[in-house]
């Protein structure tokens, strides 16, 4: 099996070096990538021909057992206790992670953060640069002689706006080396006189208040807390995915002003909706029944060819296969016409007072945790795939009880990664069902279910999304809806990698 490891989603350039570090230094921020299962290979190959001096009966005999054993490990799930046992509430590790975690952490979580090439990404996707740049731009008179900190400025464009739109002074924090490239943008843009840019975590960040002149609203409680707006692009895939909030929600309760302070984005929301993508369903399926389809092949021939049975290990690498393609939710840029219901909100964040344990996920009973969708069987062809999870964040004015001294947003902005609003580089998260939901026309199909995510236990920047449904259906013109089918609750477990 050829195996490849990929450092984040977005870049490989790290590769080398973060996988000589993990070696030494612990878990790697990674997935592990099988082949593409349907490509050519050795083992395939040799025991199509090993094959051929095989009696028609015993070709039959195989055929039937790996039939039977694709169908059985297709749509086995994975054991009820598996959620508790890989998740956990864990820290990430640049809050409290000794120097080995830290530099762990560094070398495969933040190292794709030091590539043009990944920042290029993120200042091409229109949508996520619009909403900041209307947020900032668009509220010049919330801005003016004001003190900002942009967290994980990267390239600095946010720092830039800020003191494009009349910032005082701005303080551009960036934990990678592409530090340097920032204060080069900054001087290309002649605001380097009002942003400085701080190398390093923004949990170890102190600001020199006396030397620039700062003040608090509070300076015998809350010395430190001199900053008036924070801004920063922390959202990962569905929202929580790389656990960046975390390093914002303590670096706001050290120095952001409490009583006037504002935060850019000041609001987000989850959403999950059910959606039709059976391409890509039956895709992971059938990538997964030829990946062990090949292992077959390779176990035969490694027992034919070299004399050494590998059996022992096929329960382990079905495990494998099952967790990449169908334990796995999925990066998906969805057409707005696959959403079959009305997106329905999983978890709400007021970005003033978001803590750090309601950032570590969705917790069972949580008040929107709950899902409930009719689907019309007449509207939409075909069965429901799966439930996709992408996010909104808002930039306005604050709503919590202490925000009321606080300057007013009068041109609100706002981002959506949802289907509707086009590409995102975040895109949308699918969690797809082992079997498709079927829809049937004159009749509503009612798919009501609980969503949990927690972080994984090995990876806290890492999550594991536990989704629990079943379905009924009653027909259309039953005003009392009479439930003519309801289906046997299934629970998946999935990682969002």
């Amino acid at each position: 099996m050829t195996t490849l490891l990929f450092i984040s989603f977005e870049s490989v350039y790290c590769l080398l070096p973060s996988v000589l570090i993990s070696g030494l230094l612990g878990t790697i921020f990674c997935i592990q990538r099988p082949y593409k299962a349907n490509g050519i290979h050795f083992f395939s190959s040799l025991a199509r021909q090993l094959s051929k001096n095989r009696s028609p009966s015993s070709q039959v005999s195989l055929l039937s057992s790996k039939q039977h054993q694709t169908q059985q490990t297709i749509f086995d799930k994975m054991p009820d206790e598996e959620f508790a046992n890989t998740s956990g509430n864990g820290e990430i590790p640049s809050f409290g992670g000794d120097e080995k975690a830290k530099a762990s952490d560094f070398a495969n979580y933040f190292c794709s953060y030091a590539q043009l090439y990944h920042q290029k990404t993120m200042l091409a996707d229109h949508n996520r640069m619009a909403a900041y740049h209307s947020a900032i731009l668009g509220n010049t008179d919330v801005f003016k002689d004001k003190v900002v900190m942009d967290v994980g400025t990267g390239s600095g464009i946010l720092a830039v706006w800020a003191a494009q739109a009349g910032a005082r002074k701005v303080y551009a924090i960036e934990y990678t080396d592409m530090a340097n490239h920032a204060r080069s943008v900054m001087k290309a843009n002649n605001v380097d006189h009002i942003v400085t840019v701080i190398q390093g975590a923004v949990e170890d960040v102190e600001l020199p208040i006396e030397a620039d002149g700062l003040e608090s609203d509070d300076p015998v409680n809350h010395p430190k807390r001199v900053v008036d707006i924070f801004i920063s692009e922390w959202m990962g895939y569905f929202l929580l995915r790389e656990s960046m909030l975390d390093s914002l929600i303590r670096a706001r309760d050290k120095f952001l002003k409490p009583a006037t302070g504002l935060m850019f984005p000041s609001h987000c929301t989850m959403y999950v909706a059910p959606v039709q993508d059976e391409e890509e369903r039956r895709a992971n399926n059938n990538e997964y029944a030829a990946a062990m389809s090949d292992w077959n092949d390779f176990h035969e021939t490694t027992r034919q060819v070299y004399g050494v049975n590998m059996e022992v290990l096929a329960k382990d690498f079905d495990r494998e296969q099952k967790e990449y393609f169908l334990y796995s939710s999925r990066w998906r840029e969805l057409p707005d016409d696959v959403v079959l219901a009305e997106p329905q909100p999983i978890k709400f964040l007021d970005m003033m007072t978001v803590t750090i344990d309601e950032s570590k996920g969705i917790a069972n009973g949580d008040k929107h945790s709950k899902f409930s969708f009719d689907v019309d069987g007449t509207q939409v062809q075909g069965p429901i795939s799966g439930l996709a999870g992408w996010f909104t964040s808002d930039f306005k004015s604050r709503t919590d009880e202490n925000g009321a001294n606080a300057p007013k947003i009068n041109r609100p902005s706002f981002l959506s990664t949802g289907p509707e609003n086009g590409y995102t580089h975040w895109g949308q998260q699918v969690f797809y069902f082992p079997s498709g939901i079927p829809l049937l026309t004159n009749q509503t199909t009612k798919l009501t279910g609980t969503i949990e995510m927690m972080r994984t236990k090995e990876n806290a920047r890492l999550y594991n999304v536990r989704l629990t449904y079943e379905s009924t259906r009653h027909k259309n013109d039953d005003p009392e809806a009479h439930v003519l089918m309801k289906s046997d609750e299934t629970e998946q477990v999935y990682t969002i990698p």
